[in-house]
This record gives structure tokens, C-alpha cells and sequence, in this order.
């Protein structure tokens, strides 16, 4: 970082100049992301839901129930002729490249069981759509809303493609909101931090920088990729969330070094050496946490990763080359527009609940540790599901019109079974050997090619639930003696969905925690400080999905978060908590341990290094906690329950993170450890002091390390000179 400093001291207008330039471009560039992006990406293209989807297509078109378009009225029951009339001039006028069949209720010549009220007021239409993929489905759909209105009747429109346009649609304002909500209040909460308008528009400045920067990456990586639009909100998240936290470390290194000496080129070098490298640590950090979603083949997870590594890296940027631009042209007056603020004269609270802890070190890890893992247990109950209505708001119409479904009689799912290569007297067997699965209720032929046959098996309960899971495991458990079976269907993508991300959930922990304990090591030089901070993160997030599953699973909260209750979790949730969070969480800690190490290097003393860093950075860290939680915030108050989920656990980490593990586990952790904290064998100090990701200070190693052999340094201890 000292090159870049020497750079920015010289040329900071150059800088500025050039970065407003390319703001600017990025801007007229994002504009255009959303058309750019796909509304789909839900499902695995080699799971066995989409292979049946994709043989059904090529053999018959598509059978699956896309669009159930129910008609009711007060005045006319579904047999009289107007209603008919009504609706088959809505069936006869479909467009064929919107739609590949329709079962209406009054055509005799297909299945349509069930598909009249029960006190005849009302009927149902069952529509698949064409298309080639999920995302051809979803703009059909859109397409095809205009066509199914029928004179004189209510419409309702039910089904995946129903939700997943409403989905959109509430992901589009909950955007809206927590952009026109978010800055506004960064800008006054840092102001009420700050004590001065000009440093309050900083944490403002950097996180419009990263948003407009990341947007613009999105497109770019939009266009031989498929993303999700789901990325938009996940860079909004981050790109606002982290560049209100790196710039608040920044800028607050920046006054404290101006408050000591009034030279701005060596405040602006020396916030760079410290709090610039703690950013560029932590923005590798987080990156690589999210590239972990990389190994999931649903392309709406790996558009979380997309656009959360685009909004770190711009955050990034705009942390290290934009705004040490704006304070060095700014220097003193970075604290112009003071306001009066009533200020705590000292920051002895945090140094004396840290004292307090390193006091009884065994007792506070052992205690705090049981109490993290009490609240995870929860999580050991959690059902997992996909989307379906139930994550909306009562009040979204998709939602209303599966609502409505229950005047049809109890509610049931259905599962469509493709047999490929079968002769009829095995087909027959096998028919007669699914109708005899308990559960099932009926098992129709919808249609038949030579040795090809599509079947629908119906079953009571709701498509989501853990009932009908199993029934489709069991349905898939039996193989006939002959041919080839495919089953989908929404409870069928749901349970391709919940193995997917479960066979590749612990890769995913395996690779995170690797990749945070190698760039941790590269930070410190410490082998025993990674598997610290891990563990405590793991604890951290444990605690936070314990507690989304005790609120979410079992309905509680539910008046004070708006929201009815699903009875299950959202399946993709644990790993994009897991990949945010982890990231995110390593952001105290890094700012904590650098400002701990700076005093370890400058005296050499443990305890005394562990109070200077909680003494520096209490303030700091509460605040950046309360901003992000603002941001965080905006996100937890979606309509969406799944949204919500990752809205509050996040909110339940960030604070774990900013009171329990920061206050207590952190500083009573490292006096447990002592020296050991900044232990590592003599080969690997070698090889970190000339390669690890050191600060400005030159590195003066201590020859006292605490190793009964004799045959490693403690590497971290060095001394300015």
C-alpha cells in the first residue's frame, strides 16, 4: 500500500478526475442491467425434475401445470352458458407460442377432476407453457396474462410461475425502498457518528460509488452468463453495506491520524499501511467467501456470487482509490460542518467490560461458547423446502388465488411420472404398483406415444411439505423391470433441490474455512488466530440460524414481523447466509486484530495489545454495526418470508458479532492463548515475512515465542522503527 499512497499524495486530482469519469460511464451502462438479467435460474438443469421436463417437452410438449387460471363469479355457476362461453372464448384464443396445452374444466376429452368448486361457482383452466427453459416460462407468462381475462368473471392466477412473478416483482420494491431508505439514513446516523457533515457524506459517497460500479460489472458479467435478477438486491446489500463499513474504518484512521499530527500526507499514509490494508484483506476475504456459492449449479446462487463479489470489489476500489482521492484534497477540512453532539469523554466502557472478561478468560469461553451453541440448536429441527406461495404476503395475488384453491376441496400436489421405453403389460404393472404407494390418491395417463407414457400422480397435502417430499422419494424409489422412469413436478424440483445444496454444503464449508484461515495466516502469520476466528464464526452464525429457524419454523413473531408462518425454511437460505455471513463477520474481526496487532508489534505485551485494540476500535465497530444493520434492515422488511429469513439472521450475526464475539469471546480468547496468539513454525514465518500481507511497519522478529523445541519465532511481534 505504500506505492499506491505515494501515488494518491501526488496525483489525488488525476485520481478524482478519472474516477468521476468512469462513475459516471458505469452509471449510463447500469441503467440497462435489469433487461439484461434472468428471472429464473431456480433448478438444477441435470436434476431429475429437469430432465423429466425436458424429455416430456421433446415427446409430448409440455404437461406440467404451469398456470392455474381460476374464474369465479357471484352471479352465475360454472356450468351456466355464460360462463362456459366466457371462459372457452379465453381457451380458443390463446396464443400458441405462449402456451403447448390446456386442460379447461368442460372438455370430457381430458383428466379435469376437481376442477369445479365446491358450491359451483367457480372453475379452473390448468395451462403449460412453452418455452425451453425456466426463464422462456416466466416471460411467457407475463405475455400471457392479458389473454386469460374473461368478460364478466374474476380471475385469479395460481401456480410457480404466478409466485415467481410476484416474487420479482415485491424483489423490484423491496430495491426501491431500501435504496431510497438506506442512504438517507447512513448519511444521518454517520453524522451523528462523525460529529461533522463533510466526514458523514463519506460512508454516502463510497457506497453510491460501489453500487453504481457493481451494477455496471453485473451487466457485464450478464452477458455470456446467465444472472439472476435476484443479484440486484444482493448488490445493493453488500455494495452499500460494506462501503459504509470500509469507509467508516478509513475515515476515521484518517481523523485519528490528523488529530495526532496535522500533516495529511503521513495521515494519509499511514491510514493506508493500516486501515487500507485491513479493507483490502477484508474485501479478499468476503470475495472468496462468495465465490464458494460458484460450486452450485442453480444459477440463482451463483448470481448471489456475481453480484456479491462485484459489489466487494467495487467497494473495494472506491474505499482505496476514490476516497483517499477526496481526503487528500479535503485534508483538515474533512472535519468541516461540525455540529454539537453530546459525546462520552472517554472509551473506558469497552476497555472495562474487556478487563472484566480477561479477568475469568476459561469462564467466558466455556459460558458464551455453550450459549452460542444452545441457540443453534433449533437449526438441528429445521424442514427445508422451495418457493411456493407461501413466501408472500397474504395480500400478493398469487398468494389470494391459492388461497382460493381450498374452495375446491382439500389441497393437493401432483407429481408427473415420464415412462420412457416401456411396453404396455410393465407400464401396467408399474401404474398399478404407484397407485398402491400409500398416499398416492390417483394415477392418470395424461397421454401416450408408442412406448412412451406421461402419467400424473395426485396426492393429498400441500406440494411444500415433508409428507409429500417423501412420497415423491418413494415414488422415485420404485423401479419398474423394464424401461426408463423420470419424475417432476414442483415437489420433485423441491426435493432435487434440498440433495443439491446437501451434497454440496459441506464442499462448501470445506473451501470456505480453508480459504479464510489461508488469507487470515497471510494477514497475521498466525496459525493459531484462522482457527480462532473460524471457530468463533461458526459459533456466530450457528446462533443466527438457530434463531431463524426457532422464529420462522415454528410461526413465532409472526404479528411483529409481518409475515405467516410456512413451516419449513427456505433450502437455498443456509448457503447464502453462510457465504454473506462469513464474509461479513470477518470484518470486526479483522479491524479488531489488526489494531491488536499494531500494539503487539509496538510492545510486545498480549493483555495490554488485546485493551488498546478493544480501547481504539469500540467506538468504530459499534458504529459501523449500526449502520450496516440500517442497511441490513431495509432487507428484513420484505414482504418476502424468504428474504426475511436471511434479512433477519444476518441482523442476528451482525450483532453477535459486533457485542458477543467482539466484547467478550475475542479478548478473553486471546488472553487464553497469550503468545501463543502469534505462534507459527520457523519455515512459515521465514516464508510469511517475506510474502504475507504485512502493514507499512517494518518487521523486526522476536526470538522469545513459546515453543518447548526451540524451533519457531513469534512472528508477529515486531517493532517500528
Amino acid at each position: 500500500m505504500g506505492r499506491w499512497a505515494e501515488f494518491v499524495i501526488r496525483w489525488p486530482r488525476l485520481i478524482l478526475d478519472t474516477a468521476i469519469v468512469v462513475l459516471v460511464t458505469a452509471a449510463i451502462f447500469a441503467a440497462g442491467v435489469m433487461g439484461k438479467l434472468s428471472e429464473g435460474g431456480y433448478s438444477d438443469p441435470a436434476s431429475e425434475s429437469a430432465r423429466e421436463l425436458a424429455a416430456e417437452r421433446s415427446h409430448f410438449g409440455n404437461w406440467s401445470v404451469d398456470v392455474i387460471a381460476i374464474y369465479s363469479s357471484d352471479t352465475q355457476t360454472a356450468q351456466d352458458a355464460g360462463f362456459v362461453a366466457a371462459v372457452r372464448s379465453v381457451v380458443d384464443g390463446l396464443p400458441d407460442d405462449l402456451v403447448d396445452t390446456v386442460v379447461p374444466y368442460y372438455d370430457d376429452r381430458t383428466p379435469s377432476a376437481g376442477l369445479v368448486s365446491t358450491d359451483g361457482r367457480a372453475a379452473q383452466v390448468l395451462i403449460s407453457l412453452a418455452g425451453d427453459d425456466q426463464d422462456d416460462f416466466i416471460k411467457n407468462y407475463d405475455s400471457l396474462r392479458p389473454y386469460l381475462v374473461a368478460d364478466g368473471l374474476r380471475l385469479d392466477l395460481a401456480g410457480n410461475y404466478a409466485v415467481y412473478s410476484d416474487v420479482n416483482t415485491i424483489t423490484a420494491e423491496d430495491l426501491a425502498r431500501a435504496e431510497l431508505v438506506s442512504l438517507p439514513l447512513v448519511v444521518i446516523l454517520a453524522l451523528f457518528i462523525f460529529g461533522s457533515v463533510t466526514a458523514a457524506l463519506m460512508p454516502a459517497l463510497v457506497g453510491l460509488a460501489a453500487t453504481v460500479g457493481a451494477l455496471a460489472m453485473v451487466r457485464v458479467i450478464a452477458g455470456p452468463t446467465e444472472v439472476s435478477v435476484f443479484s440486484v438486491n444482493v448488490v445493493t446489500l453488500l455494495g452499500i453495506g460494506l462501503a459504509v463499513d470500509y469507509a467508516l474504518f478509513v475515515v476515521s484512521r484518517f481523523r485519528e491520524e490528523l488529530a495526532v499530527d496535522a500533516d495529511v500526507e503521513r495521515a494519509l499514509r499511514v491510514t493506508l499501511g493500516t486501515a487500507g490494508r485491513t479493507v483490502l484483506v477484508s474485501g479478499a476475504t468476503v470475495s472468496l467467501a462468495l465465490s464458494s456459492l460458484l460450486l452450485f449449479p442453480q444459477t440463482f446462487i451463483r448470481s448471489v456470487a456475481y453480484g456479491g463479489i462485484a459489489a466487494v470489489l467495487v467497494a473495494m476500489a472506491a474505499t482505496l482509490v476514490l476516497l483517499p482521492a477526496v481526503l487528500r484534497l479535503l485534508g483538515p477540512r474533512i472535519n468541516w460542518g461540525r455540529i454539537r453532539l453530546p459525546r462520552s469523554r472517554t472509551r473506558q466502557p469497552w476497555v472495562r467490560i474487556a478487563r472484566t472478561v480477561m479477568r475469568r478468560p476459561v469462564v467466558t469461553v466455556v459460558s458464551l461458547g455453550a450459549v452460542l451453541i444452545l441457540a443453534a440448536v433449533p437449526l438441528l429441527d429445521a424442514r427445508w423446502a422451495g418457493v411456493d406461495h407461501h413466501v408472500l404476503p397474504p395480500t400478493a395475488p398469487a398468494h389470494v388465488a391459492a388461497e382460493r384453491l381450498r374452495d375446491f376441496g382439500p389441497e393437493s400436489s401432483t407429481a408427473n411420472v415420464l415412462l420412457q421405453r416401456m411396453d404396455d403389460q410393465h407400464a401396467t404393472a408399474y401404474i398399478d404398483e404407484l397407485g398402491a404407494i400409500p398416499g398416492v390418491r390417483s394415477v392418470e395417463v395424461l397421454t401416450k406415444q408408442d412406448d412412451t407414457q406421461l402419467l400424473r400422480i395426485t396426492w393429498l397435502g400441500e406440494s411444500q411439505s415433508e409428507r409429500s417430499q417423501e412420497l415423491v422419494r418413494a415414488v422415485r424409489g420404485l423401479r419398474p423391470a423394464s424401461g426408463e422412469v423420470l419424475v417432476g413436478g414442483l415437489t420433485a424440483d423441491t426435493v432435487d433441490l434440498v440433495d443439491s445444496i446437501g451434497s454440496r454444503l459441506p464442499w462448501m464449508g470445506l473451501y470456505v474455512v480453508g480459504a479464510m484461515a489461508i488469507l487470515l495466516f497471510l494477514a497475521f502469520g498466525s496459525l493459531l488466530l484462522p482457527l480462532k476466528a473460524v471457530a468463533m464464526n461458526l459459533l456466530s452464525l450457528g446462533a443466527s440460524f438457530g434463531v431463524v429457524a426457532w422464529i420462522f419454523v415454528d410461526g413465532r413473531l409472526t404479528d411483529a414481523l409481518g409475515y405467516r408462518p410456512q413451516g419449513f425454511l427456505d433450502a437455498t437460505n443456509p448457503v447464502l447466509m453462510l457465504a454473506v455471513l462469513i464474509g461479513l463477520s470477518m470484518d470486526y474481526e479483522l479491524f479488531l486484530l489488526s489494531r491488536i496487532r499494531e500494539e503487539w508489534n509496538r510492545t510486545g505485551d498480549n493483555n495490554h495489545a488485546v485493551l488498546a485494540g478493544v480501547r481504539s476500535t469500540g467506538r468504530i465497530i459499534t458504529s459501523a454495526a449500526l449502520l450496516l444493520a440500517v442497511v441490513i434492515g431495509a432487507f428484513a422488511t420484505s414482504g418476502l418470508v424468504f428474504m426475511k429469513e436471511l434479512g433477519i439472521g444476518m441482523l442476528v450475526a451482525l450483532l453477535v458479532d459486533a457485542t458477543i464475539v467482539r466484547l467478550l469471546l475475542v479478548p478473553a480468547s486471546m488472553t487464553l492463548l497469550g503468545r501463543w496468539n502469534w505462534w507459527a513454525p520457523l519455515r512459515l514465518t521465514r516464508w510469511w515475512l517475506r510474502y504475507g500481507l504485512k502493514d507499512a511497519a517494518p518487521v523486526t522478529p522476536r526470538q522469545d515465542s513459546p515453543s518447548a523445541e526451540g524451533e519457531s519465532v513469534d512472528v508477529v511481534a515486531y517493532r517500528r522503527r
